[in-house]
């Protein structure tokens, strides 16, 4: 009898463990994302952050880690993580981007371009199956706050002029209701 209580909870320990590794986000350099986006269409997600940025740590934890919004970006999105501080060269639409190395924490200057100037960490970059700029935005998310911003952008509401806020008051409203 206690062997099988032991095989029965290891059983589920391993179930538990293998759910929360099927819940991760795949993460994808800006580059693979890219190259991916030409051969199956899929909008890009991009997480600008830095090493010393308390607030992007907490969000990796509580944010990313969240297995509704794993979900989401695994199944809709490219996800990229993308260092603002990074050293190494990128080549985007036939122009290279680098880091200069100037100033006490020198930027990528692809962050600078997905920012449009507005260095502000963390910030979420969304891009286009052309892998064209859709928007940015700024500040942590929580899992409650990021998931109907995916999913507007996912949907493309943007373009259909629907208001943002009128969307998440529906989506909260939908989601309190159990019908999302």
């Amino acid at each position: 009898m206690k062997k099988l209580s032991f095989v029965l909870v290891l059983f589920g320990t391993l179930l538990f463990v293998q759910d929360i590794h099927a819940q991760a986000v795949k993460w994808y350099t800006f580059s693979e994302a890219v190259k991916l986006n030409e051969k199956a269409p899929r909008k890009i997600m991009i997480d600008v952050y830095t090493d010393w940025c308390g607030w992007c740590k907490v969000m990796d934890e509580q944010t990313f880690q969240h297995p509704d919004i794993a979900k989401i970006l695994n199944e809709k999105y490219y996800a990229v993580k993308f260092d603002a501080e990074r050293r190494d060269t990128v080549i985007f639409q036939e122009t290279v981007f680098l880091n200069k190395g100037e100033g006490r924490r020198p930027t990528h200057d692809l962050a600078v371009a997905l920012l449009n100037g507005k260095m502000s960490y963390p910030s979420i970059v969304f891009m286009n199956e052309k892998n064209q700029l859709i928007t940015a935005v700024p500040g942590f998310q929580k899992p409650e706050q990021m998931e109907p911003l995916l999913m507007y952008i996912f949907q493309s509401l943007y373009e259909k002029n629907l208001n943002y806020q009128e969307f998440v008051d529906g989506y909260k409203k939908e989601s309190s209701n159990g019908t999302n």
